[in-house]
């Protein structure tokens, strides 16, 4: 009675409202989980149980029935012998297995029903253990993320994370400073080169003139 009284707190148990009673949703979800699995390893056990006793029970109903019909034949052959005694004695007999057989009928019927419900109880805690292990995946995987957000969150580690940041900003300024040298290399190479080139350009029109003015006094 216990088991059963168990399996049918747990399968019409609403586990929302459990949850929101509880202290610590993730202890219970576990502890009901747990408890499910055990009943579920019960109700089987109990079912298979019954499945044997059936089996047992028309064995006995198919020997009882033989036994019905073999004690109505020989009845009649005792009649047609003209041994009214004879017969009378198989119908006692008949009826007595044909009342043992009414018997064994009425507990074969127990027996379904009890199989019956047992086949639904087990569907209804199957979809239950199926709903609470999906919470516990969910609580499991909440709990999980809020102690990385936690953690993530606490003074210590958002020093080491400013740090990280910090060094990183430094060493993109060093990077920054170099790239600027080259670019100045870069930038002064252009001019020094502009400069000579145009200073080259004035040398050659001095030249030019000089040549220029050379020629006018040799003509």
């Amino acid at each position: 009675m216990g088991m059963f009284s168990r399996m049918t707190d747990i399968v019409q148990a609403n586990l929302n409202a459990i949850l929101d009673k509880a202290e610590d949703p993730h202890k219970v979800i576990r502890l009901i989980v747990q408890e499910m699995e055990e009943t579920l390893v019960e109700i089987r056990s109990v079912a298979a149980r019954s499945l044997a006793d059936k089996k047992q029970l028309v064995r006995k109903q198919e020997k009882l029935q033989l036994q019905v019909s073999d004690w109505q034949n020989k009845a009649a052959i005792a009649l047609k012998k003209d041994r009214e005694d004879l017969a009378r004695a198989a119908l006692v007999e008949k009826n007595q297995a044909q009342d043992a057989l009414d018997q064994l009928d009425k507990e074969l019927e127990v027996v379904d029903e009890a199989i019956v419900k047992l086949q639904e109880d087990t569907g209804r805690l199957q979809d239950k253990l199926k709903e609470a292990r999906s919470r516990q995946k969910s609580l499991d995987i909440r709990k999980q993320s809020a102690s990385v957000r936690l953690k993530a969150k606490t003074n210590n580690s958002v020093e080491k994370i400013d740090d990280a940041i910090a060094k990183f900003e430094h060493y993109e300024n060093r990077i920054d400073e170099l790239e600027s040298q080259v670019e100045a290399y870069d930038l002064v190479s252009e001019t020094s080169s502009l400069t000579a080139e145009i200073k080259q350009l004035e040398i050659d029109e001095n030249i030019e003139n000089e040549l220029a003015a050379l020629r006018k006094k040799v003509a």
